[in-house]
This record gives structure tokens, sequence and C-alpha cells, in this order.
């Protein structure tokens, strides 16, 4: 386990019965920065970040938050005090008013922002006396983003935090995220909203099948993953184009496309020497790689 990371887990896993929800997971978060955790529904980020925050127990392996062992209960809760978490469908008292929620709220943390608050209930356009019973699915996101935004804390842990927000709050949900991280804020987000995290992520993990299956800086995934286009006087084998790197080999017909992750100039010279009659390299954006990494195989 490396100092350097503010979620680390080791071979952890989360088992019902036969199914594993999560397998072996090894999973790294850098310090600093946004993290993305992607994923199809099912793929198992919802019960890894409850074992984190120890709202369900792991069948076998480790995680360490914040420098500290998620079994440890009581070194747990001093743990978590330093976490803010948001979820969809989060669970909040809904008897109680707007007001009444963030006093509530307000009272466990020393770290609460007054200012902020005040801020959030301006843009967000909360009622301050309006039962939460009575708000709509995206007026009780706000306010599940109000009251984790309103701390302080060293890492905020999202969990879909968009949903039912319109435009104009999911926008600023955005630009939020990017302030509270230059403000030295780790964050570690779920979200299928994969444009819009791609415009803001410093990292991004793939959980598919309850596996990590990729992990990589968004630098290093818009400066190696490419697909190549090419088209042959003659039908090329897929044999010819299995090298290191490669990650699909689609062909139809003379024409071939490649989507891989490194090796770009050795599929490039097999090229050549099959004598490709046009040869295309394009970059691709993170919806791609990603559709591509959970591609049934």
């Amino acid at each position: 386990m490396t100092t350097e990371a503010v979620i680390e887990t080791c071979r952890l896993t989360k088992s019902y019965g036969r199914h594993e929800a999560v397998r072996e997971l090894n999973l790294s978060v850098p310090a600093g920065g946004i993290t993305a955790f992607l994923g199809k529904n099912g793929a198992g980020k919802s019960t890894t970040i409850k074992m984190l925050l120890g709202m369900i127990a792991p069948t076998s392996g480790e995680g360490v938050m914040l420098g500290t062992r998620i079994g440890e209960l009581e070194n747990h809760r001093d743990c978590l005090r330093r976490v803010a978490y948001v979820a969809e469908n989060m669970a909040l008292y809904r008897y109680m008013t707007v007001e009444q929620m963030i006093r509530f709220a307000r009272s466990f943390y020393p770290d609460w922002r007054e200012s902020v608050a005040a801020e959030l209930l301006h843009v967000y356009s909360l009622p301050l006396d309006r039962k939460i019973k009575s708000l709509s699915k995206g007026m009780r996101t706000k306010l599940v983003l109000l009251l984790a935004f309103a701390r302080n804390p060293e890492l905020l842990i999202l969990d879909e935090p968009s949903e039912g927000l319109d435009p104009v709050a999911h926008e600023h949900l955005l630009q939020t995220l990017v302030t509270r991280s230059a403000e030295g804020v780790s964050i570690f987000v779920s979200s299928h909203q994969i444009a819009e995290i791609e415009r803001i992520a410093d990292h991004v993990c793939v959980l598919d099948r309850g596996a990590l299956v990729l992990h990589a800086s968004l630098d290093e995934l818009r400066q190696f993953y490419r697909r190549i286009d090419m088209v042959f006087a003659r039908a090329p084998r897929e044999e010819e184009f299995r090298v290191p790197g490669v990650e699909r080999i689609q062909i139809e017909d003379n024409q071939a496309t490649i989507f891989t992750r490194w090796n770009t100039e050795e599929i490039l010279e097999r090229a050549k020497k099959l004598n490709a009659i046009s040869v295309q390299v394009q970059a691709i954006g993170l919806r791609e790689i990603f559709l591509e990494t959970v591609k049934e195989r």
C-alpha cells in the first residue's frame, strides 16, 4: 500500500452466493485530482464504494482509505469524518424541511462552511421551508450536493451525483468539482456521463463485471489509444495484426479496423509490408475507449 494513494485495495472481493459483484480488485486512487470510476450498470462500482465506506463488509481482500484499513471500525469512523459522500437516492430525513436538514447535518461536521452553504442555497434555489418529501428528485440531489460541498473534506466520493439535475445545475456541479480539486480535495466520482467526465477527470478506472479492466491517466489514454482504419487490395488475416497492445481487430472484405492501446508504430509497419492502399490513424475519446474496453468478447 502506497502513501500517495487516498484509496487503495488489494484483491478486494464481494460475493453474494455464487455471484461475485467485485472480483479481486486492485485499485489505487492517487491523492489530488479527479479520478473517474466508470462501468456499466451492475459492474460493481457502488458495491466497491460501499465497502470502502464500511456500509457493507468485503468477502475477502483488504482496502485502505486515507491511511485507514476499512475493517478497523473505530479508526474507520475517524476516517469517515474526513470524507464527504454523495450518492444517487441518498437517504434523507423526509419529514424535515430543507433548513432543518442543513442544521442537522452541520452539527456533525466541524469543517462546515456556512458561507458555501448559503451560496449553494442561492445557486440551487432550494426552498428552506419545504419538506424534503415534497422535493423533486433534482432538488433532493441538489440538497445532497450542498451537504457535501459545504464541508471541507480530504476526500470527496460521489456515486452518480448528477441524477435528476437540469443542464445548468449539472454544469455547476462539474465546475464545483474542478474548483474543489484545485483546492486540494481528492475526488473519486462514479458516473455514466462519460463526455462530461472526460472534461474534468485526471485519471480513469473502468470496472467490468466486478474486475478492473482499465486504470490510467487521461493523458496516457489520449497519447496512446488509437483507431487505425486500413484498406488493402486483398483482405488481410487477423493473425497478421495480432501484436501486443491490440485490443480488437475487425476485418470486413478488404477493410481492416484495429483498436489499440499502444504499439501503433508496429501496426503501421505491418500495414506497409502488406501494401495497404490507405491508412488512417485517429485518436479516440474516452467514450469510445470505454465502449471498446467493456465490449463483450
